[in-house]
């Protein structure tokens, strides 16, 4: 017999839905629109109004995604999985960021949005090479919304998982009894954001950290803009300041999460955190080392194959 739920806010789950959909295929659109445009100059006047409507049109849909999830965390709606697992009634406000990103389906959005803005500042810095560099922004944010997608192919297979399922749908609480009653939601309130993650830096780590990591993907999609093109020096000069930058920031938020970790956790050490931490080190390796190397390449002319080496395995 079906159940007529009291309080459950549908419609943001739907709203949730719709600008995943729209995100994931306006990607796709720009993506493609972008590839065939970067073919000639003339081809690209013929599809850059397609291509940068699609973009803009992800951009919105990824704003609307993280502006849905956040109100649902504002507004206490733990009807929904997400919401209930990060968050609870009593937690300080000044946790609702925090706990925003706290799960791994967060951490995508975060990842998106600073991926949005970076995009945004491109379609108007990238000049001669938008086509190019879009379409591999593109076809970048298209996997990574892939990743809250959260569909099923076959009976095994699962693409992502979507920050909007209902509590009484997710698989670990559908057959529990409490949520048999119509009126679950009454006493139901939310776990709460880890107590370990109670803590001011997480709330100004993991954007740092995230804009770094947005940030490599600005060179690489240089890079792989100047192999398609041919040109395989030129898209050193626009990359240059974004290399830069990007060793800034993301050096900046490792700092960040050596001192939350020597500060909250006590590892004895800035470098004696937890592997997932130390990790984040590596790429930030790689992105010093093609900044040097891209350097040398423009003046003294060497050191090519490194540069594309390195900047790609960032």
């Amino acid at each position: 017999m079906e159940i007529n739920y009291i309080g459950e806010h549908l419609w943001a789950g739907q709203f949730g839905h719709l600008f995943i959909v729209l995100a994931f295929v306006s990607a796709l659109i720009a993506a493609i629109a972008y590839a065939f445009g970067a073919k000639t100059e003339e081809a690209f006047s013929n599809w850059k109004l397609l291509a940068r409507s699609a973009f803009s049109l992800h951009i919105v849909s990824v704003f609307g995604i993280i502006g849905t999830l956040l109100y649902m965390l504002y507004n206490g709606m733990f009807e929904y999985h997400y919401v209930w697992q990060h968050s609870n009634s009593e937690m300080p406000m000044r946790y609702i960021m925090s706990s925003f990103w706290e799960g791994q389906e967060g951490s995508f959005l975060l990842w998106l949005f600073w991926h949005a803005v970076l995009g945004a500042i491109l379609l108007k810095s990238s000049k001669n090479w938008e086509a190019p560099v879009m379409a591999v922004f593109a076809l970048v944010q298209m996997f990574l919304v892939s990743m809250v997608l959260g569909t099923q192919v076959g009976d095994f297979f699962r693409i992502g998982s979507n920050p909007f399922v209902l509590l009484r749908e997710h698989p670990d609480f559908m057959n529990l009894p409490f949520l048999q009653n119509a009126n679950y939601l009454d006493r139901l309130d939310g776990r709460g954001l880890n107590p370990l993650l109670q803590n001011y830096w997480m709330t100004i780590h993991p954007p740092t950290l995230f804009l770094g990591f947005a940030s490599t993907l600005v060179p690489f999609a240089f890079a792989i803009a100047g192999l398609w093109q041919k040109k395989y020096t030129e898209w050193m000069k626009p990359a240059l300041p974004w290399t830069f930058f990007g060793v800034m920031i993301l050096g900046t938020g490792i700092l960040m999460g050596g001192a939350w970790a020597y500060e909250a956790l006590s590892f004895g050490g800035f470098w004696a955190w937890d592997p997932v931490e130390n990790s984040s080190l590596v790429p930030w390796l790689t992105f010093v080392g093609a900044a040097h190397v891209m350097v040398i390449q423009q003046n003294r002319g060497q050191s090519l194959i490194m540069t594309f080496v390195l900047t790609t395995a960032t």
